[in-house]
């Protein structure tokens, strides 16, 4: 009996290791399901609620009817009097073109310099000019490294990029822009011909 004994107790010590794996091995199976379930939750809510967040924008925009934003860019309030200086001071001699089509640095210059395409002009002083920068610096392009300061539409990159396969005047002129956007005189580029639309 002693001999069935010691046989039974070793043939348990060999297969205790074996069940004690196995249960460990179960045990991390079912945390590492839990753990993935749980950040699988986790993304689920985060995609749901960055859905409803962008449901919400997208309302909020669009509440706003496109025929009275009227130019191309809806203007928040901070910045609507330096738009307006802007046109009141440069949509006078010519058609008014929104701060997108020429980088911030054309602007610049072009504030600073009373020199304005062979007219002399008299510069804009403080406080207009610091609204008019605002609102030209906000809603203007960056420039890149290796781009040069273009001061004619036709040089612009943003300008060429909105108008690809359209055969433009040669040269370029503010005042042709009428030819296709007849708003463009209201500071209203969304309006187009009907060959466009």
């Amino acid at each position: 009996m002693s001999i069935f004994i010691k046989r039974k107790t070793r043939d348990r010590e060999k297969h205790e290791p074996d069940s004690d794996r196995q249960a460990l091995q179960q045990s991390a199976e079912r945390e590492f399901k839990r753990q993935f379930f749980g950040l699988l939750l986790v993304i689920v809510m985060w995609s749901l609620a960055m859905g409803w967040l962008l449901a919400l924008a997208t309302n909020a925009q669009s509440a706003t009817p496109t025929a009275e934003i009227g130019t191309v860019d809806v203007v928040p309030a901070q910045y609507q009097l330096g738009q307006e200086l802007y046109l009141e001071n440069c949509a006078t001699c010519h058609i008014g073109i929104p701060p997108a089509v020429l980088p911030t640095q054309t602007w610049k210059n072009l504030l600073q310099d009373s020199q304005h395409y062979g007219a002399q002009l008299k510069p804009l002083v403080d406080p207009p000019r610091i609204l008019v920068w605002k609102y030209l610096s906000t809603f203007s392009r960056v420039q890149l490294d290796d781009e040069e300061t273009p001061y004619r539409l036709n040089n612009s990159r943003y300008f060429k990029a909105l108008h690809p396969g359209v055969q433009l005047p040669r040269p370029v002129q503010i005042g042709s822009c009428v030819s296709c956007h007849p708003s463009a005189s209201d500071y209203n580029f969304r309006r187009l011909t009907a060959e466009w639309q």
